[in-house]
């Protein structure tokens, strides 16, 4: 991994692919699972893809888009956990969903402050 960010995202998304694999193959399961491994791994990818950017501000883009990607996952794990669809796996993985969104935000801000 090129930093310890990469790996942490990457973590993150591989603990959602199994938690989405233990949820309930009804409607309700099989929905808030797709829309919740869409946006888990879409963090990892899009810090990433920043780590590549062209320029500056394609950074902060991409790490903008990765901010949103871990507040949406955010709302399905929050609903997860509303729809008692799981409690304990959830509740970690809202803890980490809310601190790589926290670490994510310093980034972006720190980039925006730095372009000036």
């Amino acid at each position: 991994m090129k930093n310890e960010l990469e790996g942490r995202t990457l973590q993150f998304a591989l603990k959602a692919n199994t938690f989405v694999d233990s949820l309930p193959r009804n409607t309700v399961g099989t929905v808030i699972g797709r829309q919740l491994l869409r946006s888990a791994t879409s963090v990892g990818a899009n810090y990433r893809e920043a780590q590549s950017a062209e320029s500056k501000a394609d950074f902060i883009h991409k790490v903008a888009v990765a901010e949103k990607e871990a507040a949406e996952t955010e709302y399905w794990l929050i609903l997860c956990l509303e729809s008692k669809l799981a409690a304990t796996e959830a509740t970690k993985l809202l803890t980490e969903s809310r601190e790589l969104l926290a670490i994510l935000v310093t980034i972006g801000r720190n980039a925006k402050r730095n372009q000036k």
